[in-house]
């Protein structure tokens, strides 16, 4: 998938080692650029939710429309899906097997 960032600061951070584990800490920092490795390589969002490890999910209420994968618990790597416009199904849902463009939002403990 392609990738994209929500600003600057982020993008930064994302695509250095040493600025992520500045900015994350060592283990978390690697976590984040390993994770931010599986979703280029992923063919699509759905092969991105096969991963086990990743634990890839939608979240819920203020936050629906967006994803998370697991980085260091309780981080997660925040994202949501880019594609314009956004591949729908009949149902409404979203059709994951056409989501190849994602935008990474934050990395962050949301759960409280």
């Amino acid at each position: 998938m392609e990738i994209i960032f929500g600003n600057e600061k982020l993008r930064k951070c994302c695509t250095s080692i040493n600025k992520a584990i500045r900015e994350w800490g060592d283990v978390r920092g690697r976590l984040v650029m390993r994770r931010l490795d599986q979703i280029r390589w992923a063919e699509n969002l759905k092969d991105l939710m096969t991963l086990p490890q990743a634990n890839c999910h939608p979240l819920k209420g203020n936050r629906e429309g967006q994803f998370a994968v697991n980085v260091e618990h309780p981080f997660r790597l925040i994202f949501e899906p880019a594609n314009e416009p956004l591949p729908g199904l009949n149902d409404g849902g979203l059709d994951l097997t056409r989501i190849t463009f994602v935008r990474i939002l934050e990395v962050k403990d949301y759960h409280g």
